[in-house]
């Protein structure tokens, strides 16, 4: 198959792609290559440059030199993922072997390839990591600042992670699936609890009351509204005067 057909399995279609390394010619053929495939690119040269690009932009995949001017690749990748950065992060390195591909895994990465390489196999593999990274994005459930995903079990708010119990997450996952809608609490019984919940209880309202406690704690329009007389609605930018808190 030539090297046209197999590139254009692919189309980038504006993605942003960020590429951190300091070998211009490699960077310059590695940017050639993904704006062939219509990817968006921005290229730097040194780690610090590429810590402020992050913060300011939301990149699809970002292509990281292991070995780099000022902060090294390694250790800018695990500031990335200890600072709650998600994007995939392919790791390029000269010199390869079995402990050198785990270390790199191990702070974060993931993919790595060893120089030099084919450009068809790179832009193969950007490809995976950002059709992968879109159907994470597909199937998470979000309101304002708060994001979850149900296949990870992972909930954030602004980025940072929040810690629910079981029953928690899951009724917060139903109300995010009925985001905007007023909910009864017998419906949430229904979809939360299992058959042998007490319709008489009151744990309905504790687990919203606790759930609330995490997500609204100190916010001035909270995402969990109370609707007097029927039930709970999760909505975000909701005029307070429309419902209880």
């Amino acid at each position: 198959m030539s090297s046209v057909k197999s590139r254009a399995r692919f189309d980038g279609e504006g993605s942003r792609v960020l590429i951190v390394e300091d070998e211009r010619l490699l960077a310059r053929r590695l940017h050639e290559a993904l704006s062939s495939i219509h990817c968006v690119v921005v290229r730097c040269e040194d780690g610090e440059r590429a810590e402020g690009l992050v913060t300011e932009t939301d990149f699809a995949v970002i292509i990281l030199a292991r070995t780099l001017p000022g902060v090294d690749g390694l250790e800018l990748l695990e500031r990335w993922r200890a600072g709650g950065v998600e994007t995939p992060i392919m790791l390029m390195a000269s010199r390869i072997g079995a402990e050198d591909r785990v270390l790199g895994l191990n702070c974060g990465a993931d993919d790595y390839m060893t120089k030099p390489f084919s450009i068809d196999e790179f832009l193969a593999r950007v490809g995976s990591l950002i059709r992968r990274r879109e159907r994470s994005l597909r199937f998470r459930l979000a309101v304002g600042d708060l994001v979850m995903d149900p296949a990870a079990k992972g909930v954030t708010l602004a980025g940072e992670p929040v810690h629910l119990s079981h029953t928690e997450f899951s009724l917060l996952e139903y109300l995010l699936h009925r985001k905007g809608e007023v909910v009864t609490r017998t419906e949430i019984s229904e979809h939360v609890w299992d058959d042998t919940f007490d319709a008489l209880s009151n744990v309905v309202d504790v687990t919203v009351c606790r759930l609330r406690k995490r997500i609204d704690n100190g916010r001035a329009h909270p995402l969990l509204q109370t609707v007097a007389g029927v039930g709970y609605v999760l909505r975000s930018g909701e005029d307070p005067a429309r419902a209880g808190g």
